[in-house]
């Protein structure tokens, strides 16, 4: 490589594209910087001692670059140095080369992106080379890009027919060089109205395309967003429904997930991918012990006094908080994503799904089939589901439920701490991140039944949807109050809500329309009979 470079100095024109194509063929990481440098112009030899280096003027002299290395060379003077001359028909022939590259690089998503760049100047890529790539090209969007091209070229250089033709077909993609081009094209006074008229009904085609796609794309990242919201929601629906807990301090443990992936990441620099794989389980682990602990010194002392446990759980959120913001700094932190889930998959052109959303969504799936499996068909999910039935009579049956209350609470603050994980690959991490999310996740919980996980996947899946779909319209503020509008006209109409809690007692209740009447036993007594409530005292 060093003496191809060096060559480019002595030689002129048929051998400075003959080591051009030498260096491009190389594949040296810095091989398309040379060639572009000497195609623009920007590769000189040092007088003193003959070496190449690529040089970026900076007032009276140059920036000066190691083409081989890429490192700063410092600076020079203009009579220090010389450009070495390529002629035009060189330089044309450089530019064809640097393209031919791009088009035909192992990456699809490196050739997207080179014929991206390349929509707007279809121009300068040969007819030749285009229907080359063309049969060539494998992948999909790169061949609709390719197509694209062609039928601007068709339009510049064809035939009145052949650019009517050229632009009705144009009409069938929705990428944004295309609709500025179909615009250009039905305002230029200089076509005949045939054509402007075409142009108009490509463009309108297009835009509804497009439009379809941006509801597509809508939908996607509400699903996305719910999934987080499912994540949230799924760890407080399983305290509610069983210990009847109002636990304010949800958030908080969202935010310290968040902060196990940053610090896991921190530790492993160079293995991003298994350190975010690593960060789930140990997430799961940090989130879940603070959750025990909280239960354990905190909230069994305060299970007949619902209203103590929201104010002390409360001030645990205020705790954690402040312990953040002592041991990392106030400043949010940034959590990398893995080069698995960077980049995005196109479906067809103008409709993508980026692949971190996409591994968000799965990841949801996952752990909801993971705890849905754990609690129907573990010992301790049995357990659970006999507490959160009929507390007295489990507990007859000899089931620990001061045991179960602290491993429920632990389960549903690792499944927080989990979807502070997957929120971290979403935004910045800092000591305000779950306080975003609580009042989300209580609005699930209600909305899908206390207690359900299935009401909890619908409902945070549909309130992810409906916010994705009002915002763009009315704000983000505004979206979330017509949703907590809405949510509270669905309990107001359905009560029950979409899955509502079920069990022995509730069932009776429900049925004979008794009243709970609230207090440290938290018994309900009709006439004479005595039933379990909603909210249990401790053994």
């Amino acid at each position: 490589m060093d003496d191809w470079v060096s060559q480019l100095a002595d030689v002129e024109d048929a051998s400075q594209l003959t080591l051009a194509q030498q260096i491009i063929v190389s594949d040296h990481e810095n091989a398309e910087m040379i060639v572009e440098a000497l195609r623009g112009g920007q590769l000189y030899r040092r007088r003193a001692d003959g070496v190449v280096m690529i040089g970026r003027r900076e007032g009276r002299g140059y920036q000066l670059t190691d083409p081989i290395t890429g490192a700063a060379m410092g600076t020079a003077r203009r009579r220090d140095v010389s450009r070495i001359a390529v002629s035009a028909s060189t330089r044309s022939a450089l530019q064809s080369l640097l393209i031919e590259s791009r088009l035909s690089a192992p990456s699809a998503a490196a050739r997207r992106s080179a014929l991206d760049a390349l929509v707007d100047t279809p121009g300068k890529i040969p007819p030749a080379l285009l229907q080359e790539r063309l049969a060539l090209e494998s992948d999909a969007g790169a061949k609709t890009r390719l197509a694209v091209i062609a039928l601007l070229q068709d339009i510049e250089a064809g035939s009145p027919d052949t650019k009517a033709a050229a632009i009705t077909a144009l009409g069938n993609y929705a990428l944004p060089a295309v609709r500025v081009r179909l615009r250009t094209l039905a305002d230029d006074d200089t076509l005949s109205q045939t054509v402007r008229d075409v142009a108009r009904v490509a463009q309108l085609k297009a835009e509804r395309r497009l439009a379809r796609y941006q509801r597509v794309q809508t939908i996607f990242f509400g699903l996305s967003m719910g999934s987080v919201l499912v994540l949230a929601a799924m760890g407080l629906a399983i305290c509610f429904g069983v210990m009847g807990v109002i636990n304010m301090a949800h958030g908080e443990l969202i935010m310290l997930g968040a902060y196990t992936a940053w610090a896991v990441q921190s530790m492993m620099p160079n293995s991003i991918g298994w350190a975010l794989l690593l960060a789930i389980p140990a997430a799961f682990v940090v989130s879940g012990v603070i959750g025990v602990v909280i239960e354990r010194t905190i909230v069994r002392h305060l299970y007949a006094r619902p209203m103590d446990t929201l104010l002390a759980t409360f001030g645990v959120s205020l705790i954690l908080q402040q312990a953040v913001r002592s041991l990392f700094g106030p400043l949010n932190r940034s959590v990398s994503s893995p080069s698995w889930m960077s980049g995005s998959f196109e479906l067809v052109s103008g409709l993508s799904m980026t692949y971190n959303r996409m591994a968000i969504f799965v990841f949801c799936l996952i752990v909801f089939a993971l705890v849905l499996c754990l609690i129907k068909y573990s010992r301790f999910g049995l357990e659970l589901r006999a507490v959160s039935q009929h507390r007295q009579m489990a507990r007859t049956l000899g089931v620990r439920s001061e045991r179960i209350d602290a491993m429920t609470f632990g389960l549903g603050s690792g499944i927080a701490g989990v979807a502070g994980v997957a929120l971290s690959q979403l935004t910045n991490v800092g000591p305000n991140l779950g306080q975003s999310y609580i009042v989300d996740s209580f609005l699930v919980v209600v909305v899908g039944g206390v207690g359900n996980l299935w009401g909890t996947l619908v409902a945070g899946l549909s309130l992810g949807v409906g916010n994705q779909l009002l915002e763009p319209a009315t704000g983000a503020v505004m979206a979330k109050i017509l949703l907590l509008i809405a949510s509270i006209l669905f309990i107001q109409k359905r009560p029950a809500v979409l899955f509502p809690q079920r069990g022995r007692a509730a069932d009776d209740c429900r049925r004979r329309g008794y009243r709970y009447r609230q207090d440290m036993a938290d018994e309900v007594v009709p006439t004479g009979r005595l039933f379990v409530g909603r909210r249990f005292a401790r053994m």
